[in-house]
């Protein structure tokens, strides 16, 4: 059977997913609808002002004064950015600050006083997230076949991980016992150094423990499937369908023999296993589902999810994996880059758990006005936030 995806967007609400499947009457389009879910959709339109906010305040902070002249602006963001960069200054003048201007000193930006302050708080929230890095990035090597990643794909997934600037340099050599950078076929990798069983284990597998799943598995002869697709058992995952996903009877039934399906753990070395196991098949959504939720919005673009294929030996038609599962991942095309959500970790458009860095950008964030419902909790410890 040879099949071709191509997702195209024709009608509001919906993506036509077209695959050609060959046949003895040579080959014939075969159409079926993925739902947007447009409060995931949405989640990328709301980014878009607080982000510039966000970089624009860190910019302005590793200046030497902790202030940015303005004609120094397009250097670092460029020519065409400036502009939308400028209209941010302008429109947020409770978190900048504009001065000078005459002939003696030239237009510079800095924070109000206020947004210093609060900005001040941010080596704090660094410090607790400090021993969720550590613990992430070990995860993250101790699921990879040889349990090391190249250095530059960890770079390129830094800011979705929460790793600071320079981790390389300010992270990295402080825990030898954990990590080492070798160079593996002249490129650096970074390796793992201490495997320790205790964190081979999910957030899938936490959330069942917290929620007391698996003791109440036990004590239940039969368990049905939800209408909503989801399963009370171990090797379940959630489900969370759009509205407009309206599942029969006999997607139901295919779905709980899914559902009830054992597969092999995460951490687990993938060269074990044949993909052609449909529980091998099983474990690869599961490998996914745990790199996504290891990130701080657990979401990542689906070219960052690309380039860990090798480390983890992914499918290399990635799409059609989290198209199938739509329940549990989700894709939206919103923003520059498509984008792959872990749909359980939000409700709506809100991000349900935060960590301590996204709890002090909300923060800061809402010196513009913008409110969130999390602002109001207080910081979390380490020991809370995974």
């Amino acid at each position: 059977m040879l099949i071709f995806s191509q997702i195209s967007s024709k009608k509001p609400g919906f993506l036509w997913i077209v695959k050609r499947q060959k046949s003895s009457g040579g080959m014939r389009p075969k159409k079926k609808i993925y739902h947007r879910d447009h409060d995931l959709d949405r989640v990328m339109d709301l980014q878009k002002k607080p982000l510039l906010i966000l970089q624009l305040k860190s910019i302005i902070l590793s200046q030497k004064h902790q202030s940015l002249l303005l004609r120094d602006l397009e250097k670092e963001v460029g020519f065409v950015q400036k502009w939308n960069y400028m209209a941010t200054i302008e429109k947020y003048p409770s978190i900048f600050f504009c001065g000078g201007g005459s002939n003696k000193a030239p237009p510079f930006v800095t924070l109000t006083e206020k947004a210093r302050k609060i900005a001040n708080e941010e080596n704090e929230a660094r410090e607790l997230m400090e021993p969720i890095l550590v613990k992430n990035l070990r995860k993250l090597l101790m699921m990879s076949v040889d349990c090391r990643v190249p250095l530059e794909k960890i770079e390129f997934v830094k800011y979705e991980l929460g790793l600071p600037q320079d981790f390389k340099n300010s992270l990295i050599p402080r825990f030898p016992e954990f990590f080492s950078v070798k160079d593996v076929n002249g490129k650096a990798h970074l390796v793992l150094e201490n495997w320790e069983s205790s964190l081979a284990v999910t957030a899938r597998e936490e959330r069942l423990s917290q929620d007391g799943v698996l003791d109440s598995v036990r004590s239940r002869m039969k368990v049905w499937i939800m209408k909503d697709g989801n399963y009370l058992g171990q090797f379940a995952f959630k489900m969370c369908f759009p509205p407009s996903f309206r599942p029969n009877r006999s997607y139901l039934e295919e779905l709980q023999r899914w559902q009830k399906m054992e597969f092999p753990s995460p951490y687990l070395n993938a060269r074990r296993f044949e993909f052609a196991d449909p529980k091998a098949r099983k474990r690869v959504v599961a490998v996914l589902h745990e790199l996504l939720s290891l990130t701080m919005e657990k979401r990542m673009t689906s070219a960052q999810l690309d380039a860990f294929c090798s480390e983890y030996m992914l499918p290399t038609r990635l799409l059609l994996c989290l198209i199938k599962h739509h329940g549990i991942f989700y894709i939206t095309n919103k923003g520059v880059r498509s984008t792959v959500f872990l749909k359980e970790a939000y409700d709506g458009s809100k991000l349900i758990d935060k960590c301590p860095l996204l709890v002090f950008n909300d923060k800061f964030i809402a010196l513009s006005g913008r409110r969130d419902s999390n602002l109001h909790h207080k910081m979390p410890s380490p020991q809370l936030v995974t």
